[in-house]
């Protein structure tokens, strides 16, 4: 368990936290967005560039053969992190965004035609709606979404009501972004396949905060972005089953993804290099590597319980402000708390802590669909990481009090 006094020695791994804002000690409250670098991470991207930076996979000299052995390392410790059953499985690319277009693009190429149904929920970002739509526009499908109810759960009865004989896919979040709703995944998984629909599960916001076991849920794809795991922007991860990535043509073409090519012809590479076009990110992978050794040596559990105690006080404390509402009281719930409070405007709220050196996300979140589900137009959001202490929320509590008292007057 991650105790107040640990707390106060691991923010100590993350030179960001003893920045100034306008001369205020920083407080950042938005880890939904991105989670900030441990050094060691840091340390990982100078050592790749400073003594073994060489293009992977196609260079005899050491400095090739070394990061190459060093980006198939990360590959490796990204299969053991969520337990997938070979590196094969392992797909790397620059966010959950690009893995889930890359999915949208192959699969509904190779099975989907027009009249099909894709599912999605009310409460998904726009990178597990977006990509959708274009493939519906493109193949002439039907997107069907799932609604939630008032306290921001899915409505697992309506989910199922949805499902018909041409329902090709289920892409759903495992954690709401904006509600931080925790989804029940293994039901949503076993309803899905015993209608052999595959699943798809965005878990950018799941995979810092809970242990991630991809064979126990029986996802088909399951997608996640390194910046928002403590590593380092521009790289993600696409797992998929390796009889669903083997039956899926490639997303992109060019350099890496081929076995050979010539002008009548191109043969694709095995998994999982047949999805991975051009130079990919290795010294990214590599820091990705080291962010996720980094988390598992902290023991995910132990990040969990530390952050739901937080996620509580800090839920019971922003309650006692009259006129503060929450969006998203779901019984499973992670470590975002939306809210608005009434008379003052988002987007007012947000520069106003800013200036406090509380840094939290005001607007739609990248979930405007869901806004109008919700009847409102933004909210302001306030998300926690591990090195986040309930002095902090104090100082957010105290913030919005005195910004609330301003606009009273």
């Amino acid at each position: 368990m991650l105790k107040p006094t640990d707390i106060d020695q691991l923010r100590g791994d993350f030179p960001i936290l003893t920045r100034e804002v306008y001369g205020k000690r920083l407080v950042y409250l938005d880890n939904a967005a991105t989670t900030q670098k441990p050094q060691c991470v840091i340390d990982k991207i100078v050592a790749m560039y400073t003594t073994m930076n060489a293009n992977v996979h196609r260079g005899v000299h050491f400095l090739s053969q070394e990061a190459t052995e060093e980006h198939e390392a990360s590959r490796k410790v990204v299969q053991q992190f969520v337990n997938a059953a070979t590196p094969n499985e392992i797909v790397f690319t620059r966010g959950a965004t690009e893995s889930i277009n890359l999915v949208a693009s192959s699969f509904c190429n190779t099975f989907c035609s027009e009249g099909d149904e894709i599912l999605i929920s009310a409460m998904e970002h726009h990178s597990n709606i977006v990509p959708w739509q274009m493939q519906a526009e493109r193949l002439g499908l039907q997107l069907r979404v799932v609604p939630i109810n008032e306290q921001g759960e899915l409505i697992l009865e309506e989910l199922e009501k949805l499902v018909t004989p041409r329902t090709r896919l289920i892409a759903i979040t495992h954690i709401s972004n904006v509600l931080g709703t925790v989804n029940p995944i293994e039901e949503i998984v076993a309803m899905a396949h015993r209608h052999d629909i595959p699943v798809l599960i965005d878990a950018a916001q799941s995979v810092q905060h809970t242990r991630v076991d991809v064979q126990a849920l029986d996802c088909d794809f399951l997608v996640f972005s390194s910046h928002k795991i403590y590593g380092p922007t521009g790289v993600g991860v696409l797992y998929g089953k390796e009889k669903w990535l083997n039956a899926l043509p490639p997303y992109q073409g060019g350099g890496e993804m081929i076995a050979s090519v010539s002008f009548e012809k191109t043969t694709y590479n095995s998994l999982p290099y047949k999805f991975e076009a051009g130079t990919p990110d290795y010294v990214g992978t590599a820091a990705l590597a080291t962010a996720l050794n980094y988390v598992t040596s902290l023991g995910l559990d132990n990040i969990g319980r530390y952050e739901q105690e937080l996620l509580q006080y800090a839920t019971d404390k922003l309650l006692s402000i009259p006129g503060l509402r929450i969006f998203g009281n779901a019984r499973q719930k992670s470590n975002v708390i939306s809210f608005l409070v009434e008379g003052v405007h988002p987007y007012d709220m947000g520069t106003l802590l800013d200036r406090m050196g509380i840094a939290v996300r005001t607007g739609h979140h990248c979930a405007e669909p869901l806004m109008r589900v919700l009847g409102i137009d933004g909210t302001v959001r306030a998300s926690f990481a591990f090195y986040n202490t309930p002095e902090e929320v104090d100082l957010l509590v105290e913030g919005i009090t005195r910004i609330v008292k301003m606009f009273r007057a």
